[in-house]
């Protein structure tokens, strides 16, 4: 049975969740504060978190943080606050999507859907019959291994990351819009926040620098492109 973790600490929004949510068949825990969701991750082995963000004892941002530490579970944010500040900030910790209260089950649900749909399948780069890996200078693109390494040096990038510094090492030279990579690299029915892409291309850049092979360029007004060193 699909499990879900809904960390609210509003009584009524766990109760209208957790109703949905046994409607279509899965399996709900509940936390009221954000000690308690990681707490109750030592026992119930969730497929996917709704989390809260103003939460007592611990925000969600906190345990967001906490638990990309040594989790990939799927979560979904859930908030108050309509400032592009704070939707940012839940997308850079790790988030994989939000919403803005009030909201209504169903459209949670499609969401949560939709998430788990690229994922569990799907939407990752096809490297079959491709090249086995991309190579500029020191950098490697291990595209079969999901692996990128520079001076033979292993640098970890999370699924999706890789996933979009793959896509675009293909096309070197090419710009592609958010637009684009969301449909190629997220998918068709991805409907979250198109800053997304920002916040991604973000932490691959980081990464890379760390190892002085920055590789990834802005164009402004219209979006990403990967820029061979020579």
């Amino acid at each position: 049975m699909f499990k879900v973790l809904v960390a609210d600490d509003e009584d009524s929004i766990r109760e209208i969740l957790k109703y949905s949510f046994n409607k279509n068949g899965m399996e709900v825990c509940e936390a009221r504060t954000g000690k308690e969701v990681l707490e109750s991750l030592r026992t119930f082995s969730a497929d996917f978190i709704i989390l809260d963000i103003m939460m007592p004892e611990m925000d969600g941002y906190e345990v967001c943080r906490e638990l990309r530490k040594t989790s990939e579970v799927p979560i979904l944010m859930v908030t108050a606050k309509g400032e592009e500040y704070d939707r940012v900030l839940g997308l850079e910790l790790g988030a994989d999507d939000y919403m803005i209260k009030p909201f209504s089950p169903r459209e949670l649900i499609a969401r949560m859907n939709a998430i788990y749909r690229r994922i569990d399948s799907g939407h990752r780069i096809n490297v079959e019959n491709e090249q086995e890996a991309y190579t500029n200078g020191d950098l490697k693109i291990h595209l079969k291994h999901r692996k990128v390494t520079v001076k033979e040096e292993v640098i970890i990038f999370k699924p999706r990351e890789f996933d979009l510094l793959a896509y675009l090492s293909k096309s070197p030279g090419q710009v592609f819009t958010r637009e684009a990579l969301l449909h190629h690299v997220w998918g068709y029915d991805f409907i979250g926040d198109i800053r997304t892409v920002d916040v991604h291309v973000k932490k691959i850049r980081e990464k890379l620098k760390e190892k002085k092979s920055d590789v990834l360029q802005t164009v402004w007004g219209v979006g990403y492109k990967f820029e061979p060193k020579l």
